[in-house]
């Protein structure tokens, strides 16, 4: 790095700018090596007059020259590129950059530096690393915007709305929560934190609230990720439902991208698309369950927009890692906006719940070991069996049977929407078919298996919320977040949870309110003892921070470091065998992968859809709907979620699985991911210059060793640098521990 020059630099620079969709050798879009005395000759590259000076000094010529001059479509100046070698921090030429910017009249610059890129919007904030430059056309909808903007405070908060067509009353915290983003909006604060319990309208609010920004013509494009599939129909659904004159579509992972307002999109498939878009495309960008977002190759999707970001979360502050403050810009691990579950509770926004007394509890005291990682097929056959089974579901029904109108005095149909969480998609067969067998009269329909593995499970969910059979639905890791069903009555838990969010979302899927069926409480039947395990009672609420029951139990002290996105991490891991189909055969991983590549080589000679793919050609949501249902037959179930935990992949889609089959996926170097990784991870933090510049000297180590260590810093060509001195000097010599520690675990975790 330190023997490369400014020219080495630029090349870097060019191939950045192109995949921007600049063209360096296009003078009507890119001018090198103007003299700024002679600011004429740029404006002679096209028609119309320069933006106007800031003040009167910058009418007076300034000596030497611009490095890049970007202009828009009328040959204006938009910015102004100011070009450094690697080995300088490119945020040094700030005031080398300025004078020029004003005397041709360009709004913006960017500082670059081959590595490193500044983006500096001079007028109204400082210079911010981003992760690419802007687009010709991102410049000129912002230079738009701002002319046409109006203060948020002229756009009323509306009293109510309309939702799936009926009028609903705006809730005084969703309104107090638009006040609190207006308020950080018009600070310029570009990260907001809004903690809300499941079922206390998240997705509308944020709705609304997108509204108002487009109103105040505050933004024109909006990404909404989300980390499952329940979750982004939602979205798409209240967004369509609510915002019907703005353009929305769900993105997908072989789909066309398509230029409209509003982008819904799975955050495992931006992970794979991020780079089709400049860091300057979306104005703002929502991320639900955010506090799943934020680690490692995760954060680069969200890194990747340099945007207003708004983080939407159920999960309670004290066990939100740390990362996702940082992320947020939250002072003291403080959201910028939360309303407690007690809160909602005793304002009647949530029901409450309490638990089944006198039923069987399978856990014992001495079953805890190994909390974080087991084998669900061994809990399974040690902890249940055909007799305790039949008799977990027989204490439930009767149970069910006995409360259900007190719960819900018009609940017509006995005994009320329930949901089972089961170990094992083998183990939810069994649950299913006991129930069933215990009301021969509904012929099968009474219970119901929703699984990945299942034909069609959006159709089964869509039956379950909409339709009187089945009454209850057994699942394994796919309801216990991101479902939302307000008429459930019953939530049955027949595994253990040691993680004390999952326990949390899993318990919210009951806390939503049903005025339709009078809903007045739900009840949870713990079969495993977990609300004991967290001290959890319908008195005393587990929230993560103490309090909880009057049997003391072991609750972690330490909030658990959340490291899954949506998958059971036990799963991914731990072992070597996944469950497929509605009876949960067990295949070994390898073996699952072996036989999906040969399949898809097959087939990908006659089947139309896997031909597109196979072409780099982008398929139709219906084409990808209905490959996605051919592939998932029997006998080995070929889905997303069979196909991730196969190639302990999280972050994969379909899409890219059948790629990989066909030999067509690069899969990026470990030095590229690991570039990639810190990119993500300078842009979500608040580093000085100074310090990004030490930091790309200890990125520069992870990538040639795979990991950064503190005699690193002693031993040539660190020592020769002064390194250990210089980190003591700008992080403190706890905090310079604390980096390389945050380096091997986000950046060269790659």
């Amino acid at each position: 790095m330190a023997n490369t020059s400014e020219a080495d630099a630029r090349i870097l620079i060019d191939d950045q700018l192109r995949a921007a969709g600049w063209d360096p050798a296009d003078k009507s879009q890119v001018r090198t090596e103007v003299a700024v005395a002679g600011y004429g000759s740029v404006a002679a590259a096209g028609s119309g007059a320069p933006f106007a000076r800031t003040s009167d000094e910058d009418d007076q010529p300034l000596p030497g020259r611009s490095d890049y001059v970007l202009l828009d479509q009328r040959g204006r100046p938009l910015a102004v590129v100011e070009a450094k070698k690697q080995a300088i921090n490119p945020y040094v030429a700030k005031q080398q950059a300025l004078p020029y910017a004003r005397q041709i009249g360009a709004p913006f610059i960017f500082l670059a530096n081959g590595d490193l890129i500044y983006f500096w919007d001079y007028q109204n904030e400082d210079a911010h690393v981003v992760d690419s430059f802007y687009s010709r056309r991102d410049l000129e909808r912002i230079v738009q915007m701002r002319a046409d903007r109006k203060p948020l405070a002229t756009i009323a908060i509306p009293e109510t709305y309309t939702r799936q067509g009926e009028t609903r009353t705006l809730r005084p915290y969703q309104t107090e929560a638009m006040q609190a983003m207006d308020h950080a909006v018009e600070l310029g604060k570009r990260r907001f934190l809004i903690e809300l319990p499941t079922g206390c309208g998240k997705t509308d609010l944020i709705v609304l609230y997108l509204k108002r920004l487009f109103q105040a013509g505050q933004a024109e494009r909006v990404l909404f990720l989300v980390d499952r599939e329940q979750l982004a129909k939602q979205a798409i659904e209240a967004i369509q439902d609510m915002l019907p004159g703005y353009s929305s579509y769900w993105l997908k992972s072989g789909t066309v991208r398509q230029e409209k307002q509003i982008t819904v999109c799975l955050l495992q498939t931006m992970i794979g698309r991020y780079e089709e878009y400049t860091s300057g495309y979306f104005d703002v960008v929502i991320a639900d369950e955010c506090h799943r977002s934020i680690y490692g190759a995760w954060q680069t999707a969200l890194t990747r927009f340099d945007a207003f970001h708004v983080g939407l979360t159920a999960t309670p502050a004290v066990y939100i890692e740390r990362n996702t403050f940082d992320f947020y810009h939250c002072k003291n691990g403080t959201p910028d906006f939360a309303y407690t579950i007690q809160e909602a509770l005793k304002n009647g926004f949530l029901i409450p719940y309490k638990f089944a007394t006198g039923i069987t509890q399978l856990m014992s005291a001495g079953a805890d070991k190994d909390d974080q990682h087991y084998d669900p097929e061994k809990f399974e056959r040690e902890w249940t069996n055909e007799a305790t089974n039949k008799k977990m579901m027989a204490e439930f029904d009767r149970l069910a049977w006995d409360n259900y109108k007190e719960l819900a005095p018009s609940q017509q149909v006995g005994p009320g929407k329930s949901v089972i969480f089961a170990i094992t998609k083998h183990h939810a067969a069994r649950l299913a078919q006991y129930l069933n067998e215990l009301h021969p009269e509904h012929k099968g329909r009474y219970a119901e298996v929703i699984t990945s593995d299942i034909v069609d499970p959006a159709d089964a969910i869509r039956r379950f919320k909409r339709e009187d059979y089945p009454q209850i639905a057994v699942s394994v890791g796919m309801l216990d977040t991101g479902f939302d069903c307000p008429s459930l009555l019953h939530l049955v838990m027949c595994r253990r949870v040691r993680s004390p969010i999952l326990y949390q979302q899993m318990r919210g899927r009951g806390t939503r309110t049903a005025p339709k069926i009078k809903k007045r409480r739900f009840v949870i039947y713990d079969f495993f003892g977990n609300h004991e395990y967290f001290n959890d009672s319908d008195t005393d609420i587990f929230t993560g921070t103490g309090g909880g029951g009057t049997k003391p139990g072991p609750r972690p002290t330490e909030p658990r470091e959340l490291i899954e996105l949506g998958l059971e991490d036990e799963w991914l891991q731990a072992v070597h065998y996944i469950e497929v189909g509605p009876e949960g055969e067990r295949v070994d991983k390898r073996e699952y992968v072996t036989d999906w590549e040969e399949a898809v080589r097959e087939r990908a000679a006659n089947d139309s859809a896997l031909a597109k793919i196979k072409a780099g050609e982008p398929l139709t949501d219906e084409e990808e709907i209905d490959l996605a249902k051919r592939l998932n037959q029997p006998d080995r179930y070929f889905n997303e979620d069979n196909l991730r935990r196969a190639y302990k992949q999280p972050s994969g889609n379909l899409v890219d699985f059948i790629r990989s089959a066909l030999g067509m996926l690069k899969l990026k170097s470990r030095e590229e991911r690991v570039e990639e990784n810190f990119r993500a991870w300078l842009i979500s933090k608040s580093f000085t210059p100074p310090q990004a510049q030490y930091l790309a000297l200890l990125k520069t180590r992870a990538v040639v060793r795979g990991k950064v260590e503190l005699d690193d810093l002693v031993r040539p060509p660190l020592s020769i640098l002064g390194a250990l001195n210089t980190g003591v000097e700008l992080f403190g010599e706890q905090g310079l521990k604390n980096i390389i520690t945050e380096i091997n675990d986000t950046v060269a975790a790659a």
